[in-house]
C-alpha cells in the first residue's frame, strides 16, 4: 500500500461526540482514502473514547491510527505524539470540536504543492449551527485571513519542519501553535493561505464561571511576545491583547484626567461596551459583565508580562 500524501493529527480529551462528529467528516473527504491517514492521540480520556476510537477503527473506511497518553499532558504534547507517529510528508492538524468541510484535504494539499516547504492555514469559521442569538458568553475560533495567530484548528506543516523545529513547546498552556508558526517564519519559512481549505469550529457556552476561567488563562500567552516580538502584530498598538484592554486602561487613566476630560472618555468607553453587548445579542445589562471580565483579562495579561519580562495589556 503507497505512503500516505498527508497525515491528519487529533489530539483529544473527553469530547467523545464532537469527536466522533470530525471522524464524519473525514471520512467524507473528496480526497482519496488511501491518500490520508488519521492520527488521534486520546490524551487520557475517560473509557467513552476509547470506546468510540476502537469502535471507529473496526468500522473502517477511514486509515485511523490511535496512540493514547495514559495521563493528560495537554494539547501540545498530544500534537508532538501525534506528528511523530506520521508516514507522510504533510501534517494536517485540527481539533476534536472542528469539522473539516468536504474539500478540506484536497485543498491543503493543493496549496502545500505550490510550495512544498512552506506552512499551510486555512480559513475557520464558527460553526453556523451552533451560533447562538445571545452570543455574549459564547467561545469559538474565527479566522479569515492568514495569520498571525495561526491556530492549529487549520494548519499544514511540512513534516521536516516539524522535526527541525523539534514540534510544540510542552511548557506553555496557551499559544503554543502561535509560537510554533512564528519560529518557522523567523527561519524563512513562508506561510500559505488555502482560502477554500474550510473548518468549522465548534461555539461553547462556557456561562459567567467558564468565561472568567477563559479570561484568566491567557496571560501566559506573554512568552509568544517576548520570544517573538515581531508577533506584536497580533496586539492592538502593539502592547494591548485587544481594543478593549486599550479602552479600559485608558478609562482607568482618565479617572486621573480634569473632570470633562474624564466624562468624555468614561462616556465614550460605556457607549462602546453597549454597542458590544448589543452586537452579542445582549442589552445594557451585561455591560458590567464585560467590563469585569475585560479587567481580569487585563490583570492576567498584566501578570503573564511581568512573569516573562514583556510589555502586554
Amino acid at each position: 500500500m503507497p505512503e500516505p500524501e498527508v497525515s491528519v493529527v487529533v489530539t483529544t480529551y473527553e469530547r467523545p461526540a464532537r469527536l466522533a462528529r470530525l471522524l464524519e467528516s473525514l471520512r467524507i473527504q473528496t480526497l482519496a482514502q488511501e491518500a490520508f491517514e488519521v492520527i488521534v492521540v486520546d490524551d487520557g480520556s475517560s473509557s467513552a473514547t476509547r470506546e468510540l476510537l476502537i469502535r471507529e477503527q473496526a468500522r473502517g473506511g477511514l486509515n485511523l491510527r490511535i496512540a493514547r497518553h495514559y495521563v493528560n499532558q495537554g494539547p501540545s504534547a498530544g500534537r508532538n505524539t501525534g506528528w511523530r507517529m506520521a508516514h507522510s510528508p504533510l501534517v494536517a492538524f485540527t481539533d476534536d470540536d472542528c469539522t473539516p468541510t468536504p474539500v478540506w484535504l484536497e485543498s491543503l494539499l493543493t496549496a502545500a504543492g505550490e510550495r512544498p516547504d512552506a506552512f499551510v492555514q486555512g480559513p475557520t469559521l464558527p460553526d453556523p449551527s451552533e451560533v447562538p442569538r445571545n452570543r455574549l458568553l459564547a467561545r469559538t475560533v474565527e479566522s479569515r485571513q492568514l495569520g498571525p495567530q495561526y491556530q492549529t484548528c487549520n494548519v499544514a506543516y511540512p513534516r521536516a519542519l516539524l522535526e527541525s523545529l523539534g514540534g510544540f513547546d510542552t511548557v506553555h498552556a496557551v499559544g503554543e501553535d502561535t509560537d510554533l508558526a512564528w519560529r518557522a517564519i523567523e527561519r524563512g519559512v513562508e506561510p500559505r493561505f488555502a482560502e477554500e481549505a474550510v473548518v468549522l469550529h465548534a461555539v461553547q457556552r462556557d456561562g459567567v464561571r467558564g468565561a472568567v476561567r477563559e479570561a484568566v488563562r491567557w496571560g501566559d500567552c506573554a512568552f509568544v511576545f517576548a520570544r517573538h516580538p515581531q508577533a506584536r502584530t497580533i496586539l492592538y498598538g502593539r502592547v494591548f491583547w485587544n481594543v478593549w484592554h486599550y479602552l479600559l486602561v485608558r478609562s482607568a487613566l482618565a479617572l486621573l484626567a480634569p473632570d470633562w476630560l474624564r466624562r468624555l472618555v468614561l462616556a465614550r468607553h460605556a457607549r462602546a461596551l453597549r454597542r458590544r453587548a448589543a452586537s452579542l445579542g445582549a442589552g445594557p445589562w451585561a455591560v458590567p459583565l464585560l467590563l469585569a471580565l475585560d479587567a481580569l483579562e487585563t490583570a492576567a495579561m498584566v501578570r503573564g508580562g511581568v512573569r516573562h519580562r514583556t510589555p502586554v495589556l
